[in-house]
C-alpha cells in the first residue's frame, strides 16, 4: 500500500509538470498577439483544461489497458515508468523546449514494462484489436499518429490560414486585428479544453493500471472495506474520484504557467498577429479534440507546434525561425527512446533493490 501511495504521488506529480510544462501549448500563440496578459491567459487555459479533463475517458482506456500487457505491470514498473517522465519532462522545460509529455510518458512506461518482463518484448502490444474490432497497440494509437498528426497540423494550419487570408484579404489590418482579437479568446479557450480533454486523461489511464496491478497481484486484498475505491478489477471504467483528481492537478499545473517554454513557441518559432494565434489555435484544437474522440494519444505538443509552423509558412517560409524548429524537432526525436531507456533501467534498479 506505501507503494502504491508513491505511485499515486508520482503520477499527481506528472500531471502538475504536464499543467504547467504544456501551458505553453494552449496559451503560447494568445499571449504573443497580445490578446491576453500572460496571467490572464494561464487562469483561461487552467479553467478550460479544468472543463476539458472531464470529457471522455477513451485516451485513459488506451494508456491503462492498450499498449503493455497488464499482466507484465507492477507498481514499480507504473513508478518507474513516471519517474522517467517527469525527468525528460523537468529536462526539456529547463531547456524551454516543448517536448510530448504523453511520448515521455508512454516511452517510460514501455520501457519499465520491458524490465518487469526480463526483455520479453512479446509485453509490448504493437497491433491488435479489442473486443469491439477497434485496433490498439502502440503502432496505431502512437507509433503512426506520432507523425500523421503533426503533418495535418503542418497543413491544416497552413489551409485555414491561406482560406482566412482570401476571405479577408478586403479587410484592414486594423478590422481584421479587432475581429481576431476576440475570436482568439475562443479559440484559445478550444486549445485548453483539448488539451485537457486529451492530456489528463494519460494520467488517469495510469493510476487507472496502477489500481488494477493492486488489485490482481493482491496488494488491496487487506484493505478495509471503506476502500473499495481503491480496487479496479477490469479497465471498462475510470474511477470517478481519478478523473476528479487528475483534472483538479493539471489545472492547478497549469496555473502555474511555464514561460520558458511560452517563449519558444510564441515568439521565437513565428510572429504572429491575431488572426495567425486564431488559425493555429484552432487547427490545433480540432485536432486533438478529434484524437481524444478516438481513444489516440497524440501529442499536444506536436500538433500546436506545426500549426504554428503552418501557419507562418503562408507569410513566406523564411518567417518561420528553422534553427529553433530544428531543436523541437530532436526534442520530439530523443522523447520515446530517452524516456524508455530511462524507464528501462529505473525498473532494473527498483527490482535490485527489492531483493
Amino acid at each position: 500500500m506505501t507503494l502504491f501511495l508513491f505511485v499515486l504521488l508520482a503520477a499527481l506529480t506528472f500531471e502538475y509538470i504536464n499543467g504547467f510544462h504544456d501551458t505553453a501549448n494552449a496559451i503560447a500563440t494568445v499571449v504573443s498577439t497580445k490578446v491576453l496578459t500572460p496571467r490572464a491567459a494561464v487562469a483561461w487555459a487552467a479553467f478550460w483544461n479544468l472543463v476539458g479533463a472531464w470529457f471522455g475517458t477513451a485516451v485513459a482506456k488506451t494508456i491503462s489497458g492498450g499498449l503493455v500487457e497488464p499482466t507484465a505491470v507492477t507498481m514499480t514498473t507504473v513508478l518507474a515508468a513516471l519517474t522517467a517522465a517527469i525527468v525528460w519532462n523537468l529536462f526539456t522545460w529547463w531547456l524551454g523546449l516543448p517536448s510530448s509529455s504523453s511520448h515521455a510518458l508512454i516511452g517510460g512506461l514501455c520501457g519499465a514494462a520491458l524490465a518487469t518482463a526480463g526483455g520479453n518484448w512479446a509485453v509490448l502490444i504493437w497491433h491488435a484489436h479489442d473486443k469491439k474490432g477497434a485496433s490498439v497497440g502502440l503502432w496505431p494509437k502512437v507509433v503512426l499518429p506520432m507523425f500523421t498528426s503533426p503533418l495535418v497540423g503542418l497543413l491544416g494550419g497552413a489551409l485555414l490560414m491561406g482560406l482566412l487570408l482570401i476571405v479577408l484579404r478586403k479587410m484592414t489590418p486594423r478590422v481584421v486585428a479587432m475581429i481576431f482579437g476576440k475570436a482568439q479568446l475562443l479559440s484559445a479557450g478550444f486549445m485548453g479544453f483539448s488539451h485537457g480533454s486529451n492530456d489528463a486523461q494519460k494520467t488517469m489511464g495510469i493510476i487507472t493500471l496502477a489500481l488494477f496491478t493492486g488489485t490482481s497481484t493482491g496488494v488491496f486484498k487487506d484493505l478495509p472495506e471503506w476502500a473499495w475505491f481503491l480496487r479496479v478489477n477490469e479497465f471498462k471504467d475510470i474511477p470517478h474520484w481519478v478523473v476528479v483528481t487528475c483534472a483538479i492537478t493539471m489545472a492547478a499545473g497549469t496555473a502555474a504557467g511555464g514561460w520558458r517554454i511560452i517563449r519558444t513557441m510564441g515568439h521565437k518559432m513565428v510572429k504572429m498577429q491575431p488572426v495567425h494565434g486564431f488559425a493555429a489555435e484552432t487547427t490545433a484544437a480540432l485536432i486533438l479534440h478529434g484524437t481524444a474522440t478516438l481513444g489516440v494519444p497524440v501529442s499536444t505538443t506536436h500538433v500546436i507546434s506545426t500549426s504554428i509552423m503552418g501557419v507562418g509558412a503562408t507569410k513566406r517560409l523564411s518567417a518561420v525561425k528553422w534553427g529553433v524548429v530544428e531543436r523541437i524537432l530532436w526534442a520530439w526525436v530523443l522523447t520515446l527512446p530517452v524516456t524508455a531507456v530511462l524507464g528501462y533501467a529505473l525498473e532494473r534498479l527498483f527490482l535490485v533493490a527489492g531483493r
